[in-house]
């Protein structure tokens, strides 16, 4: 098993929503686990996996939270457990390249600006690079980053933006909202994310589908319209 990454000068806690993850988990966490001078601890906020997903985070050294499951309310477990004040918060099925450390510390600059990533999937199709360029379109005109792309906050300017919604889904549209376009920068950090749900329910119908659901909520926040959704 892999020590607990307690170091006195590491800067971040990265903190990472899971549900039946074995099969993404252990790649991220082996990447995080391999900069422990910049990772003080990797926080795996499970949401009642019925896989191994909990116990691939306890092998590899992460601090496991488990609870109800729900995005937002993970998330909120996971925080209140970091013990630093920089949080990176992933998606369990992301990737990071090798150099993503150099970006990271780049970033640990302005504490009342947060950092999101340029999203790439993990897939050779063409229209992958095309939803590629749509969101890099939205965050560009909207700064409307989604969860998959990453997001490096500093725990005082979330709690300023009212902390993490407790939403099952759209937290990441809730907290970027929150936050203000002017509190949100892109950074040079390509996440690449898991493609398989765009595979298996085609690319146009899965746009559309997310879609739809961005506006039922951003129409209606509080009504239970993104309670249908399917990774």
């Amino acid at each position: 098993m892999a020590p607990p990454m307690n170091h006195a000068a590491a800067l971040i806690s990265v903190v990472i929503p899971t549900l039946n993850e074995a099969a993404h988990l252990p790649a991220l966490l082996a990447t995080i686990a391999a900069a422990p001078d910049l990772v003080a601890a990797i926080i795996v906020s499970d949401g009642g996996s019925t896989d191994q997903t909990p116990t691939l985070a306890r092998a590899a050294g992460a601090i496991l939270i488990e609870g109800p499951s729900g995005r937002g309310s993970q998330l909120q477990r996971g925080i209140a457990a970091a013990p630093t004040k920089w949080l990176l918060l992933l998606h369990a099925d992301s990737h990071l390249p090798p150099d993503w450390p150099t970006t990271i510390r780049r970033n640990l600059i302005d504490p009342s600006r947060a950092y999101f990533g340029t999203l790439r999937f993990a897939s050779a199709d063409l229209r992958a690079r095309l939803l590629e360029a749509l969101v890099r379109l939205r965050c560009f005109l909207f700064r409307l980053p989604y969860g998959d792309q990453g997001l490096l906050i500093h725990r005082d300017l979330l709690e300023a933006a009212g902390g993490m919604p407790c939403l099952a889904l759209m937290e990441d549209v809730a907290l970027a909202r929150n936050l203000g376009r002017r509190r949100l920068d892109p950074m040079n950090l390509i996440v690449t994310t898991d493609a398989s749900a765009y595979i298996r329910d085609g690319w146009v119908r899965r746009v559309a589908a997310n879609f739809i659901r961005l506006l039922r909520y951003l129409i209606a926040p509080d009504a239970p319209a993104i309670r249908d959704y399917r990774r």
